[in-house]
């Protein structure tokens, strides 16, 4: 098509409020316009984008024998009720109410659809295993709306569900489809993405992979090895600690006048960070009990972690005169009865640490956990840390790093079939609850970490899997007869031969031109210009400037053509 008829407005400037470069490039380029907080339009050239996303999950999707249907948006409440996810998720979850006052939810995910869906369809362990896919519009009422299409609350989203009878059985396919999701990647040009084992969340299960695009402007943080192929979210990852116990000493307590942090209590008492005892303190969300964690004072709370072991929600806590609590110098000797008390696993073996008197500027040195309050159960709720010990390889090698969530899966196992009451005839002649496996992929997320992997200071440049366009022709004086012409059949070729052209043939100067094509990110650039055709010849680059040939006027249509199918070979991906 030509570029003066495509419905979009470039800008020079970068609105104020983008936080990363990929947001800021799709803002600047007509890729994207806020509605609302994390509610876009996406403009024609994005579409363009994410149809070709769409498309390459669809073919993947359907190798591994999926059958693609549509579960609804909108949703009565009564569906979410059975799962009991109605009432755990927390305003994430869009409530409203009908005309009739019936209570409803917009879609952010569909294990209780498809649980629906398959409990009228699939009685017989005849009919299993099936997975069946969508690619729907879903609302969640995400807090934290940042980075564009990066985290938003209305998106597009490939969501899978899978059946079967056995454990065994959903293992072979999880495997089937993590394969798959290695494919969608490749093709869609970020073959770099990494799959780390992940905390499940609301989504239940036990075993959850998330697939992470590595970039320093990510909100995930990746725990990784130095030594082994270890990857693991930091909300899954064990945190192993290394040091040394220490020696036994008594127990004294010290003054220690406004010394309320870590840092303060160190350069007190001219000890290390590992040498102490710090108090994290939380409230459950429902009860608004409060929860004490210990850890060692050199690390943090992983809270995702401790949620998992308290099976409760929790928010940091607001501590009152009437709690008993004395901020500042809290410490596991003296609390008041009915708190929660959690000890880190750092703290196992250490033979003295310092730590809060539960007194106002008191502190206590030579505090011994099992000698002060007898026997106590450790648990892993801190997060890992660079330098740590790797979980595989016994080996001090562990580091961080940002990514940015692009899809994820997940063995859910009968959470959803067993509260639905979803059940099969088997073999023998039982009732028996099918184990689920999903799979998940954000279009819309999966574009924006496209460009904010690929892309330069003057604009993105996508990977010609999943370009708007493979071919953007720049017509350099337009009205220029010879131009003019020469542009008119080199684009009537290609896209004769299936090759899809943005034709600028507008009266603007060249540095406008480019840089409107810089802003486009189409892989190939063709320049017709009074200056070439003098020469008899065509200009032909790469945007990622890996190509730039100057070919005669006669061969440039074939060039163009064989490189594009080239490219797209790359990619497994084709005309």
């Amino acid at each position: 098509m030509k570029l003066r008829n495509l419905v979009s407005k470039r800008y020079k400037e970068t609105p104020a409020d983008c936080v990363i470069a990929s947001q800021a490039l799709m803002m600047r380029g007509g890729y994207i316009k806020p509605v609302g907080n994390g509610i876009y339009t996406l403009f024609p050239i994005t579409k363009r984008i994410t149809a070709k996303i769409e498309k390459i999950i669809r073919e993947e999707m359907n190798r591994i024998d999926g059958q693609e249907l549509l579960f609804p948006v909108a949703m009565p409440a009564s569906i979410w009720r059975e799962s009991g996810r109605y009432d755990s998720i927390g305003s994430e979850l869009l409530r409203f109410t009908d005309r009739s006052g019936a209570d409803m939810v917009l879609g952010m995910t569909h294990e209780e659809a498809s649980v629906h869906f398959v409990r009228d369809v699939a009685d017989s362990y005849t009919q299993y295993p099936f997975m069946i896919y969508q690619i729907q519009t879903k609302f969640r009422d995400e807090p934290r709306c940042r980075g564009g299409l990066i985290r938003v609350r209305e998106f597009t989203m490939k969501d899978a569900y899978s059946f079967h009878t056995s454990q065994e059985d959903l293992e072979r396919y999880y495997k089937i489809c993590y394969d798959a999701y290695n494919r969608i990647f490749f093709r869609a040009g970020v073959g770099d993405v990494v799959a780390v084992a992940s905390d499940s969340g609301m989504m239940g299960g036990k075993v959850s992979h998330e697939y992470m695009l590595l970039t320093p402007v990510g909100e995930d943080t990746i725990v990784l090895c130095h030594d082994c192929d270890y990857r693991a979210n930091m909300e899954a990852a064990p945190c192993i600690v290394h040091g040394e116990p220490g020696e036994m000493a008594d127990l004294q307590k010290v003054e220690t006048p406004n010394i309320k942090t870590i840092d303060d209590l160190c350069a007190f008492l001219k000890i290390k960070p590992e040498q102490t005892c710090k108090a994290v303190v939380y409230q459950e969300n429902l009860t608004d009990k409060y929860v004490v964690a210990f850890l060692r004072g050199d690390l943090d709370i992983n809270e995702t972690k401790l949620r998992n072991y308290l099976k409760a929600e929790i928010h940091p806590a607001e501590i009152t005169l009437e709690s008993g609590l004395t901020p500042g110098f809290i410490g596991p000797k003296g609390l008041p009865e009915g708190v929660r008390v959690v000890y880190d696993a750092s703290l196992k073996g250490i033979n003295a640490v310092a730590t809060g008197a539960n007194e106002t500027d008191m502190h206590y040195t030579g505090f011994n956990i099992p000698r002060e309050m007898g026997e106590v159960e450790y648990v892993d709720v801190a997060k890992a840390y660079d330098g740590g010990i790797c979980p595989v390889c016994g080996k001090k090698s562990i580091y961080t790093s940002r990514g940015i969530e692009v899809g994820n899966i997940f063995q859910l196992g009968t959470k959803y079939t067993e509260s639905m009451g979803l059940t099969y005839v088997d073999q023998d002649g039982s009732l028996k609850h099918p184990i689920m496996g999903c799979y998940g992929i954000g279009v819309g997320r999966l574009a924006a970490s496209v460009c904010e992997a690929h892309r330069d200071d003057y604009g993105p440049v996508w990977p010609i899997s999943i370009t708007p366009w493979h071919v953007h022709l720049c017509s350099l004086r337009a009205d220029n007869e010879e131009v003019a012409a020469v542009s008119q059949r080199i684009y009537d070729e290609l896209t004769a031969r299936g090759v899809e052209v943005i034709w600028d043939d507008r009266s603007v100067s060249a540095g406008v031109m480019f840089s409107d094509a810089d802003l486009f990110g189409v892989p190939v650039r063709v320049v017709v210009s009074p200056k070439g055709l003098k020469n008899g010849t065509i200009e032909i680059s790469a945007r990622d400037k890996s190509m730039q040939e100057k070919k005669p006027v006669a061969e440039a249509v074939d060039f163009v053509y064989d490189y594009v199918v080239s490219e797209l070979a790359k990619l497994e991906c084709r005309l």
